[in-house]
């Protein structure tokens, strides 16, 4: 069975938020992490994953995801704050 994650991501200071779709969030948060991609998430050092949900399709996490991505901002934050109120970095102790 193939899972697809939705993701948030932010920099060391949480001030921007980056919202994406996966099917394999440790190999997704680790080229954001290395800035393998040149986009936002690079220009911004988004690299502290702060909140992420799983989804059997595809179809699901790209509604997810646009769902998100229309969301204020104090929604997104009280989103995360639910599953994670310190804003830790989910992957810390993925690549150690």
């Amino acid at each position: 069975m193939n899972l697809y994650f939705v993701y948030m991501i932010t920099n060391k200071n949480c001030t921007v938020l980056y919202i994406g779709v996966t099917n394999n969030l440790e190999r997704r948060v680790y080229e954001h992490i290395q800035k393998i991609n040149k986009g936002f998430t690079s220009k911004y050092n988004c690299n502290k994953l702060v909140w992420y949900e799983e989804y059997s399709t595809v179809k699901e996490a790209i509604s997810r995801e646009k769902q998100l991505k229309n969301w204020q901002r104090n929604w997104k934050n009280q989103l995360i704050e639910k599953k994670n109120p310190e804003w830790n970095d989910l992957s810390e102790k993925w690549f150690i």
